[in-house]
């Protein structure tokens, strides 16, 4: 079974994959490590284009700086250029899926890049034996703006690349602002959804039985 988790950034996908990866003892892939990987197979010419959320993230700028970054650039725009970055790494993990189920292994994939579109198809191309997703969303900007401070990842790119409060709200606002799209989308194609604004172990309990139940 290749189970895929699919979530705006900081949502709780990687906590949810390596949860069920000691619970299930099986292993666990980030789309992140796909995209760089292809990333490096692309010229720097094409970077506008296929990975638009990386170009500007490099450019000049807002190099280096989440305060930069999200001032310069609306919700709505970062939330644009991640859904076409995403759709750049499609071909990839549809590849790690048809590798994974042929030789019979299974399997956790998690990334921005699973949207519930990307995942229906890979339901109806593998069949609902092989395939099942669940996503993640978080609609409060200021409590997720207070939530980050409790992150124990080592050298998170959220904190350190942050030095102003308010950039944390103005993050918030685009993870929210794509939770809409995540939460619309999956209830179209009936994929389940959980909420982790709140009860965030208790929403991460209740993903894993979406998945594995």
């Amino acid at each position: 079974m290749i189970y895929l988790i699919g979530a705006p950034p900081r949502c709780g996908k990687t906590t949810l994959a390596k949860r069920m990866s000691k619970k299930m003892k099986i292993p666990w892939l980030s789309c992140d490590t796909l995209d760089a990987v292809t990333q490096e197979y692309v010229s720097k010419e094409e970077w506008p284009k296929k990975y638009p959320y990386s170009f500007l993230r490099r450019k000049g700028d807002v190099k280096g700086s989440n305060d930069a970054f999200y001032n310069t650039y609306s919700p709505e725009r970062i939330m644009s250029v991640l859904k076409k970055q995403g759709s750049a790494v499609f071909k990839t993990i549809d590849t790690v899926i048809a590798c994974e189920i042929a030789d019979g292994n299974d399997y956790i994939i998690e990334g921005y890049h699973i949207v519930p579109s990307f995942a229906h198809k890979m339901i109806k191309k593998y069949g609902k034996d092989n395939v099942r997703a669940v996503f993640l969303t978080k609609f409060d900007e200021y409590k997720f703006a207070k939530d980050v401070h409790k992150s124990t990842t080592p050298n998170d790119w959220l904190i350190v690349l942050t030095k102003k409060e308010e950039t944390f709200v103005k993050v918030g606002k685009m993870v929210s602002c794509y939770s809409k799209y995540f939460e619309k989308e999956a209830q179209k194609f009936g994929l389940p959804v959980c909420n982790m604004d709140n009860h965030f172990t208790v929403q991460i309990n209740k993903a894993i039985k979406c998945l594995i139940v």
